[in-house]
């Protein structure tokens, strides 16, 4: 006996029966996830709906662009040293000066300087490196309270994902100075040390600058996670605490072959 509802001589399922089984690509669908029509059917009606350029397939697009402008535009960067710190670092602190006096020192011993783009201590890196007659780099996000970037970035680039940006920070960076910061610049720093304790990226140096303000996060790196077993007494050495600019410098490019 024949199967009513087996498909035809040609391999397509009987007029009116929905195939059980389709493939899109690398896709493959069943049962009730099967979709009407095909790939370029949906591609060609100018009448279907339009959030398809708000889903996450068409999101990987955009993904893949902010990569390419990021390399594109950061490539030919000279050696660089990549500088967090808080954008509500005031003006006239002790910080900020200090901020500045880092940057000019990078630039001087020949790297360029890197940041988030954003004011406080990262404008005060670009300001020291734009008065040394160096190259400034601007790493912007796209946040709910916009900031823009600081009138001392020469090279900006604006992204919309944060892991885009951070993946740039640390490709293009040969070491890190962290300044006191929040939560985005704690999260900038474990993120490097992370990717430098499991080896995901060659080691490089990480320099805290500001002993009074990095003291409390390092006591309990000591007492309470590396106490309960939680990371090790060897995770120390992967970052320098000063509060000397100068020694900030020979720390973070000491191992730097430019």
């Amino acid at each position: 006996m024949t199967n009513p509802d087996a498909s035809t001589d040609s391999g397509a399922p009987a007029a009116g029966k929905r195939p059980e089984e389709q493939r899109l690509g690398p896709v493959l669908r069943r049962r009730d996830k099967v979709q009407a029509g095909t790939t370029d059917q949906r591609l060609l009606d100018s009448d279907g709906p339009s959030e398809w350029v708000h889903t996450d397939p068409w999101r990987v697009l955009r993904i893949q662009s902010e990569f390419i402008e990021g390399f594109g535009t950061l490539a030919e960067l000279p050696p660089a040293i990549s500088v967090f710190g808080s954008a509500r670092t005031p003006v006239d602190s002790p910080e900020y000066r200090a901020g500045v006096e880092i940057g000019k020192a990078l630039v001087e011993a020949g790297f360029a300087v890197i940041t988030g783009g954003g004011p406080g201590a990262m404008q005060a890196a670009n300001q020291g490196a734009v008065e040394a007659k160096g190259t400034s780099v601007g790493l912007g996000i796209e946040l709910p309270f916009e900031q823009g970037l600081n009138p001392y970035v020469d090279i900006g680039v604006n992204f919309r994902y944060f892991f885009v940006r951070k993946t740039m920070f640390v490709k293009y960076a040969q070491g890190f100075v962290v300044l006191p910061g929040g939560l985005g610049t704690l999260d900038e720093l474990f993120e490097a040390l992370t990717l430098v304790q499991t080896r995901k990226v060659t080691r490089f140096p990480i320099v805290l600058f500001g002993s009074r303000y990095w003291n409390g996060l390092i006591d309990w790196l000591k007492n309470t996670v590396i106490a309960e077993g939680k990371a090790s007494e060897a995770d120390l050495l992967l970052f320098h605490v000063t509060d000397d600019v100068d020694e900030a410098i020979s720390l973070v490019t000491k191992e730097v072959a430019k």
